[in-house]
């Protein structure tokens, strides 16, 4: 699988995170242009992301955002994502002026405490047949 024919920016998200999913279902409300496409780190594209910008095949625990073949991770992922959304999630943009030690520690601290803090599912999430097109396997 070849992720750079792919148009669309992508994000890449833990499919079996509650917050991860709920974040996924944020960002797919504050983007009416249908610009961003979403795949799970654990299914074959996410696998394929990984292994192609050498990160460990077992990192679950990073947002990352695939555009114009560069990934972006953690905290600057989210933030590019969230700059091109809708409504006032364009603003939260200005927390990139932070530096990003601090913006990743805090981001880190989240991430090693989602399944205890928001849960976790059993299965990576399935999208309904209308959302179907915006997902990778």
């Amino acid at each position: 699988m070849d992720t750079n024919l792919y148009t669309n920016p992508v994000i890449l998200f833990d499919g079996v995170c509650n917050l991860c999913n709920g974040s996924v279902q944020k960002i797919i409300a504050a983007d009416p242009k249908r610009q961003f496409r979403f795949a799970s780190l654990q299914g074959e594209f996410g696998q394929q992301v990984l292994k192609q910008f050498h990160l460990a095949p077992g990192e679950l625990s990073s947002f990352i955002l695939l555009e114009n073949n560069q990934i972006f991770i953690k905290s600057t992922g989210a933030l590019k994502v969230a700059r091109k959304l809708s409504g006032a999630w364009p603003l939260l943009y200005a927390l990139i002026l932070v530096p990003r030690f601090i913006r990743d520690g805090v981001y880190n601290i989240i991430a090693r405490n989602r399944y205890k803090w928001f849960g976790k599912k059993e299965s990576c999430m399935v999208p309904h047949a209308a959302l179907q097109n915006l997902f990778y396997p």
